[in-house]
């Protein structure tokens, strides 16, 4: 297993080809069809379609509230992504970066009755989360202790995990409750799950005291890292796959005046509650109480460096990675027949000091979208974990939706902290 310097680098550049959950506020709505299923698997009882097939549909989503990114000089970005010198830094103690991942693949909504739907879904999926790790020890650490100045580092429950895997996801919703002004329907998906691999590292306590006069970095504490079997986080195959069960459950409620669509509509839902379990998985760990010169960190990378300068022992043992639980509502309101607003909302479930977990980074949107059948424009206002404020706008046009929750934001911002962009291809058949 390659261990990279926190594999950041690396991996904001390959996120920007790869992809993640439906941006904000166009999961809720009367037309989400197949896209609300993987939300909230009680809309399928209650979508506006017959029939739904999804081709195709990818969303990057990636970001930090380390550095910040001017996103309109782009151009000059052309040779790839310096972080050092590209974006502005903001070093804490309890710094984060996170990468969601995902595609969604050939699935379908199946309307089988007037009160049961079921539903197919295929998708690919990654994530990778690095929680509470000390940006300044990472700049050092990445510029190879370069700098002139001392500083001291403390570093309290880190931990990253990278976890790619694929999933067959079966659902089943039913209308429980059908009357002339409400509507009450749940649903359930039950996934299998096939795991490509992890890579995992973790730390309850790391101090850093480093002496730029003598070139010398003072350490204490743990660090562990490891991963499962012929697993290489740099080309990710699905060659070899571990199986695992997840779950997803939930429940909309309707509030129906004039008309055929709802006046309002209330959804609760959880998310990707399970896991998989990888059999024998090494583990390094790393007892981190040393004195070492730093200019081997000039000559030799930082798996090296570990090895030859500090005591460790491997072991081997079952790794159980936990998917990114995360507890989802909305309210979706009818202005008229064709505007709509909602508030959305997404929390984890999973603590950021959780070892060898995945967690999403919890949200609060306010999405004004304007939809018909085939046209339909939305651009939501949101409240992100590690980003703060972002702003997006996106639609649809027959088959064809794209968008972007960060977009606006990031056109003005000379400071991005969060990309993500949309784009799916489906061929709905209307009720």
């Amino acid at each position: 297993m390659k261990f990279y310097t926190l594999f950041i680098a690396a991996l904001f550049m390959c996120s920007l080809s790869i992809f993640g959950q439906s941006p904000a506020g166009t999961a809720s709505g009367y037309y989400s069809g197949i896209q609300g299923v993987t939300k909230n698997p009680g809309q399928a009882a209650l979508s506006a379609y017959r029939l739904d097939i999804n081709i195709f549909s990818v969303n990057p989503n990636v970001g930090s509230d380390y550095f910040g990114i001017d996103l309109g000089n782009l151009s000059n970005l052309s040779e790839g992504l310096d972080l050092d010198n590209d974006s502005e830094q903001f070093p804490k103690n309890d710094n984060n970066f996170f990468l969601a991942t995902e595609i969604l693949g050939p699935s379908a909504l199946f309307n089988i009755s007037s009160k049961q739907s079921v539903a197919i879904t295929t998708r690919v999926r990654a994530f990778f989360n690095l929680n509470r790790i000390s940006g300044t020890l990472y700049e050092e650490i990445s510029n190879n202790f370069d700098e002139e100045e001392d500083f001291v580092a403390q570093v309290r429950n880190f931990n990253g995990t990278l976890h790619a895997w694929t999933e067959i996801g079966a659902t089943y919703s039913h209308l429980i409750v059908d009357e002339n002004d409400k509507k009450i329907s749940v649903g359930g998906t039950l996934k299998y799950l096939m795991g490509a691999g992890s890579v995992f590292l973790s730390a309850t306590r790391i101090d850093a005291d480093y002496d730029a006069g003598n070139d010398l970095l003072i350490s204490s504490g743990d660090l562990s890292y490891g991963g499962t079997v012929d697993f290489d986080n740099d080309d990710i195959t699905f060659n070899r796959l571990t199986g695992g069960v997840g779950l997803d459950l939930g429940g909309v409620f309707e509030m129906i005046e004039d008309g055929d669509i709802y006046k309002y509509r209330i959804g609760l839902s959880i998310t990707d509650i399970g896991g998989i379990k990888y059999k024998n998985s090494e583990t390094n760990r790393f007892q981190l109480d040393n004195t070492v010169n730093t200019e081997i960190f000039d000559t030799d990378d930082l798996e090296e460096v570990l090895k030859l300068n500090y005591d460790f022992t491997t072991v081997v043992e079952d790794a159980k990675i936990s998917l990114p639980t995360a507890l989802n509502a909305f309210i979706d309101y009818n202005v008229n027949d064709q505007l709509f607003v909602a508030a959305e909302t997404s929390l984890s479930m999973i603590s950021n000091k959780t070892e060898k977990a995945n967690r999403i980074n919890s949200y609060f949107a306010i999405t004004p979208r304007f939809e018909g059948k085939t046209f339909g424009v939305y651009s939501p206002i949101g409240i992100y974990q590690y980003s703060g404020l972002n702003w997006g706008i996106g639609g649809k046009l027959g088959p064809v939706h794209i968008g972007s929750s960060t977009i606006l934001t990031n056109l003005i911002s000379s400071s991005s902290r969060r990309v993500d962009i949309y784009l799916g291809f489906k061929i709905p058949f209307y009720k």
